[in-house]
């Protein structure tokens, strides 16, 4: 065995130095994006909860306009809510919901529009806006059914 065949070179030892220390950069810049990315779930279920209760809420209410305006406790007809929006997510009595503080209602929209040849329906728009620049915008619809 000759003194050449017992190890690596230093140019040799120093390329593997470079090569592993670029394949680690690769694999923390990898973990890094998955760990600020994985709080963007929660935020997007927080804000799709919000905007689903509110709009089941909203498709509850009556079709006609009905007197009666003001806090959203007395709001009595869909068009109540048109221009509805809140700064931190709020119950029905204007109580803010602990830990939705950083949410909110940023629009609803209430149209008069037709919908596969019924004349009277309303398309409504309920848009939350979360942490992170989050927007989630849910559509129904609320027609008005004869007796």
């Amino acid at each position: 065995m000759c003194a050449r065949d017992r190890g690596f070179t230093l140019a040799e030892i120093v390329v593997l130095i470079v090569v592993l220390s670029v394949a680690l950069v690769g694999v923390l810049l990898v973990f890094q994006t998955t760990v600020r990315g994985s709080a963007d779930p929660q935020v997007r279920k927080q804000a799709l909860a919000a905007a689903e209760a509110l709009l089941d809420e909203i498709l509850l209410a009556s079709y006609d306009p009905l007197p009666g305006t003001g806090a959203r406790a007395a709001f009595d007809d869909v068009d109540d809510y048109a221009a509805y929006s809140t700064s931190g997510i709020e119950d029905i009595q204007g109580v803010p919901i602990p830990g939705l503080a950083s949410y909110n209602v940023a629009s609803i929209t209430v149209t008069a529009t037709p919908l596969n040849g019924v004349a009277e329906a309303k398309r409504i728009t309920v848009t939350v806006a979360g942490p992170q620049n989050f927007v989630v915008s849910l559509d129904g619809w609320r027609l008005k059914y004869t007796p």
